[in-house]
């Protein structure tokens, strides 16, 4: 087997294989070289910068809980003028694609950052946090169909790199605002970004986070991330990356199978840092294993002979409304 079977296409954004580390759970890979040899990965997605440096969440900042994680770090980061002096030149040596990560409270915000980050042309591209559920205004723009075009139209419209919506489980209905990133130009979205919760010690009467509500990561997710990528898939004629608890081959074969062309890897890179490494490894092997030739000929082969009869299933084809 030939590597080049197992490259993939989101896009104009084209990844030698499907595995790439989730923003926030890599650091700015520094961290991560004595675990993980980087030309083996898709690419590295460094944690979120945002436009001016933030201080983060008051802690406790994170939890685990069953077969889980809730963090409540708050996009804590030095800003966009250090990202760019200290990161940007150590990031672009690297043998792997790297895609940055930018976050912001306003649309101009977004548009300022991305016109900084353009002249990078060695940056395969820019995903957009409009979701993280752990800062003042950090879902706003991924909840609503116009907020959700305005800002990726507006990036699209301040640089070339290819653009990644990384889009919010908590929604009633995630295939509109899905649409909305793609008539806004982005290449692709990223699903899901963590599902908001809570944890409670119920002896002090008091929430176990500093700032209350976290972020729900890991295993626990990963049904529903399923899920949602399987109703974009159905209604969205956009590439997809699946993110939400993945952590063996078995994880990424479903995303893959499901429909989505890249996985994200997070929460398990803290109990176990080489995963991301292993799992590309380990692709290859299922793949001679299955007698799959090329990658993007197994993606979203999912077989359905029944589609569910449920008023959230229906609502989400497009193509009905």
């Amino acid at each position: 087997m030939t590597d080049t079977s197992l490259n993939v296409t989101l896009g104009r954004l084209r990844l030698r294989n499907p595995i790439l580390t989730a923003s926030g759970t890599f650091g700015y890979a520094r961290e991560m070289a004595p675990f993980v040899d980087f030309k083996e990965l898709g690419g590295i997605i460094p944690k979120t910068v945002t436009r001016e440096p933030r201080i983060g969440n008051p802690p406790p900042r994170t939890i685990e809980t069953a077969s889980g994680m809730l963090n409540s770090i708050g996009l804590d980061n030095d800003g966009l003028d250090i990202f760019i002096q200290k990161h940007i030149p150590y990031l672009q040596e690297l043998d792997t694609a790297v895609i940055a990560n930018i976050a912001g409270r306003s649309v101009e915000d977004y548009q300022t950052m991305a016109a900084q980050l353009a002249p990078y042309d060695k940056l395969a591209g820019i995903e957009l946090n409009i979701s993280c559920p752990n800062v003042s205004g950090g879902v706003d723009y991924g909840t609503n169909p116009e907020s959700t075009e305005e800002v990726v139209r507006a990036v699209r419209n301040a640089c070339d790199h290819p653009i990644i919506a990384k889009l919010t489980p908590n929604i009633t209905n995630i295939v509109p605002i899905a649409d909305a990133a793609k008539r806004g130009g982005a290449d692709a979205v990223s699903l899901i970004n963590t599902l908001q919760g809570m944890a409670i010690n119920w002896r002090t009467r008091k929430p176990i986070l500093g700032n209350i509500l976290g972020g729900l990561s890991g295993p626990a997710i990963k049904p529903v991330a399923l899920r949602i990528v399987h109703q974009v898939k159905r209604a969205v004629d956009i590439p997809i990356i699946g993110v939400g608890g993945i952590s063996s081959i078995d994880d990424v074969m479903e995303f893959l199978v499901t429909g989505a062309s890249a996985v994200q890897v997070g929460t398990a890179t803290f109990y176990n840092p080489s995963v991301s490494g292993t799992l590309t490894q380990q692709l290859r092997n299922v793949m001679q294993e299955q007698r799959i030739d090329c990658l993007e000929d197994f993606i979203g082969t999912l077989r359905i002979d029944q589609q569910p009869r449920s008023p959230v299933m229906e609502s989400t084809n497009l193509s009905n409304s």
